[in-house]
Formats: structure tokens, C-alpha cells, sequence
């Protein structure tokens, strides 16, 4: 089963992802895993992303793009994969498609979590981080609040730069402007299905499953 996440920042498409890779036995791909191993492993790609990155510049779309098609031809992929947060653009969808095609790959389908814009400004918002072992609490609802010990290891809690509202405001209006075409690429390749993203992580997960068995 292939699987793409699509969504704004903070809709869960992560949380979701790992939930559906444990119950499908297929892997959770997302740029920034790849990125890590690929440089990790010092492969050519990930020699070359990494000199991007050092001089503070974005991995262009060709090495990011060549890195997925890499991943998606080991053993890893051999039985499906989750893309979480991937592509980004509609250059980056298009660049996608010769590849699937090539690797004899088909989508299911492409899962547009959707959740309102304030909801997410305040989901965020009360995002706290381990420095130690990097669990994600929610200030709210765990009762934690910026500067308390995590439950799991004894690591300061804190509040990522990412999750303040200023910045979540920004990220959305970066993500309506780049990001929110892709949905329209998909919608005219008839793969998307929207689905709710507000509730508790079980209820998105049934919906998840119901999008997925349609």
C-alpha cells in the first residue's frame, strides 16, 4: 500500500503516519528522516544535500528528489511506504510521477487531513518538546507546562521556535502559497480524499481507515 499524508503544518499528519506504519508494516518516509540517514550514510546525495545545508541554503528539488528514488528502491519500500509532508510543491509532484511510473509504483491514495486554521495556530501553541529524548507533550492536556521534566527521561521541556504563533502564521502562509496547489494537482489526478482532522487521535485514525478501505 502507498500511501501519501498531505496537510498543513500541525494537522498530525506525523503522529498519524507512524500509527498507520505500525498497522500496515510499511515504512514512514518524511524529508527530514531521509535527509538525516542520507547523510548519515554519507551516500552521494546526502554528500551533496549536506553542502547545501552547511551553507544555510534549502536542498534543492533534483537531490531531494533523487534521494526519495532511492529509498523507494530498497527492501524498505518493497511492500508500500507513507509519505508524510511530501511533495511540498507541484514541481515537486510532477518530478514524482516519472518516477512512480518508472518503478511501476501506484499511489491508493493522497489523504488531505484537513483542520482549521485557528485550531492549528493553538495545537501548536501548546506543543512542549524533551530536549533529552524529544516526546511531545501537550500543555493543555498533559498538564506540563514550558521548563517541567519529561515524564519518560527527566528532560527539560521546552517550546520549539516553530510552534509560537507568530511563526505558525507565517509557516500556514507559506504552505497556502507553495504547498496548498498540490492539492489540486492530486484532486485532478482523482486521488485525494479529505479527511477530518479534528478530534482524538483514535477518531482520525477510524477516519484514516474508512478513506482508505473506500
Amino acid at each position: 500500500m502507498n500511501i501519501i499524508l498531505f496537510g498543513a503544518p500541525g494537522v498530525g499528519k506525523g503522529t498519524q503516519a507512524k500509527i498507520l506504519s505500525h498497522i500496515y508494516h510499511i515504512p514512514h518516509i518524511s524529508t527530514g528522516d531521509i535527509l538525516r540517514e542520507a547523510i548519515k550514510e554519507q551516500t552521494p546525495l546526502g554528500i551533496k544535500a549536506k553542502q547545501f545545508m552547511d551553507r544555510g541554503n534549502l536542498v534543492p528539488d533534483d537531490v531531494m528528489i533523487g534521494m526519495i528514488k532511492d529509498i523507494l528502491q530498497t527492501d524498505r519500500c518493497k511492500n508500500g511506504f507513507i509519505f508524510d509532508g511530501f511533495p511540498r510543491t507541484v514541481e515537486q509532484a510532477q518530478s514524482l510521477h516519472p518516477i512512480f511510473k518508472e518503478l511501476h509504483i501506484h499511489v491508493k491514495k493522497v489523504i488531505n487531513i484537513e483542520v482549521d486554521e485557528k485550531e492549528i495556530v493553538d495545537r501548536l501553541g501548546q506543543r512542549l518538546v524533551c530536549k533529552g529524548c524529544g516526546k511531545i507533550y501537550n500543555s493543555e492536556m498533559d498538564h506540563f507546562n514550558i521548563g517541567d521534566k519529561c515524564f519518560k527521561c527527566g528532560g527539560e521541556l521546552y517550546q520549539r521556535n516553530d510552534d509560537r504563533a507568530e511563526t505558525v502564521k507565517k509557516r500556514l502562509q507559506v504552505y497556502r502559497k507553495e504547498t496548498e496547489p498540490v492539492k489540486k494537482y492530486y484532486e485532478d489526478l482523482g486521488l485525494l480524499h479529505n479527511v477530518n482532522g479534528v478530534g482524538e487521535i483514535e477518531e482520525i485514525t477510524q477516519r484514516l481507515f474508512t478513506a482508505l478501505k473506500d
